[in-house]
């Protein structure tokens, strides 16, 4: 079991944090998530196996949230599914 914490500076709200925890919860591998509004951060437990923090950030960002580091660090889109023709 694996826990970590994301930063997500723009939750501003309840209603924020509902769709931030709906988010998480979608991503195979998660045992439970802590969302906070107030601290504007979520704390996630997951299966190593079954998941990784990647697909935690990613559901974060498609939801269309930013996302940061602990250190304050801005996270971009992770990866481009574009297929060459």
């Amino acid at each position: 079991m694996t826990t970590k914490t994301i930063v997500i500076p723009q939750m501003r709200n309840q209603q924020d944090a509902d769709k931030v925890s709906r988010a998480l919860r979608e991503v195979w591998g998660i045992k439970s998530a802590e969302v906070s509004w107030e601290r504007q951060e979520a704390t996630v437990h997951f299966d190593e196996l079954a998941a990784s923090f990647h697909d935690f950030q990613e559901a974060l960002l498609e939801s269309g949230f930013e996302i940061r580091t602990s250190e304050g660090q801005r996270i971009e889109i992770m990866h481009d599914w574009r297929l060459d023709e």
